[in-house]
């Protein structure tokens, strides 16, 4: 029997929703909150995938993992392990095929709103 099969974990990569099956609403929803629009934020700013932990944001540790979570649900982002830091991409080419412009639109109303700071 393998380590992951003991432990439960067969995948330590989360599931992640289909691009065909997110909605605008959903998405808005997702970035209302500034917090997670400072996560969107800092990934499309850094181009490459980050650690949770290398966002700096002002909440708590499980607070932070609620608005990574919902990031994950809406499609924003896609994450997985590496070791044992979970790391987080923008799915940057994908949103923009399916909403055009609109991650742009929120990262450059991002950069004037003091709620996030």
């Amino acid at each position: 029997m393998t380590a992951a099969a003991r432990t439960g974990r067969r995948d330590r990569v989360p599931p992640h929703p289909d691009m065909s099956e997110i909605g605008l609403q959903q998405v808005l929803e997702a970035l209302v909150d500034p917090v997670r629009r400072r996560i969107v934020a800092e990934l499309y700013a850094a181009g490459e995938d980050l650690a949770c932990g290398t966002i700096d944001l002002p909440v708590s540790k499980s607070t932070a993992t609620h608005h990574f979570h919902v990031l994950r649900e809406a499609g924003l982002i896609r994450q997985h392990y590496a070791g044992t830091s979970r790391m987080n991409a923008l799915r940057r080419e994908e949103f923009d095929a399916r909403f055009p412009g609109l991650l742009r639109a929120v990262v450059d109303a991002h950069g004037g709103d003091g709620a996030a700071e």
